[in-house]
């Protein structure tokens, strides 16, 4: 994320659109510098444990300094996976259970549609408490799969998961802005309401 402004103007200078390059670079500090306001405004204790769930069994997952993850610590959460490398990772439930996670955020649907019938995933806060959330994953993922300047976007999405008291501004109106922006084509309501799952 630290990279990404640089790596977006660079790219445009290689294909002869700096003009273009700007425009995109420039959304994304202020959008990273709105991300670091909220944050602020946001104590610590007050943060989520995330667990991240990928594959339809919700198993596999990547811990801290991870790319993979790298959005959860962005936007300010707590990753809960302790694994010994920086890549992805299985776990087992029992483990997950033994995190006991916040909230989850899967980039899987068959996952996101069945865990909360899974009797091994029953008890996890954030499986009782409803706070599991399927990524938007269109053209690209929001949280990785691949890492594109489409977890900008997932920052977005994120933020209003994570902190629906302090994200400001309309989840569908920034998220239809970043598509008008980056991909030429602003997603009409019915277009928004599929992606983002309302």
């Amino acid at each position: 994320f630290a990279q990404m402004p640089r790596s977006i103007r660079q790219m445009a200078d290689l294909l002869g659109v700096p003009a273009r390059g700007e425009a995109l670079a420039a959304y994304a500090e202020t959008m990273l510098a709105d991300l670091d306001a909220l944050l602020a405004e946001v104590p610590q204790a007050a943060r989520p444990r995330v667990y991240l769930a990928r594959g339809p069994e919700g198993v596999e997952t990547a811990g801290r300094g991870s790319i993979n993850a790298e959005i959860i610590e962005r936007v300010g959460a707590r990753n809960v996976v302790e694994t010994e490398g920086d890549g992805l990772a299985t776990v087992s439930p029992e483990q997950v259970q033994a995190w006991a996670p916040d909230v989850i955020v899967t980039i899987d649907r068959d996952f996101a549609a069945k865990v909360a019938q899974m009797p091994e995933w029953q008890g996890i806060p954030a499986v009782a408490n409803g706070r599991v959330h399927l990524a938007p994953a269109v053209p690209f993922g929001f949280i990785d799969a691949p890492p594109s300047v489409n977890r900008l976007a997932g920052l977005i999405w994120l933020s209003h998961k994570l902190y629906p008291q302090a994200a400001t501004g309309d989840l569908h109106a920034k998220i239809a802005e970043f598509y008008a922006l980056f991909y030429g084509r602003r997603p009409d309501d019915a277009a928004l309401a599929a992606l983002l799952g309302d």
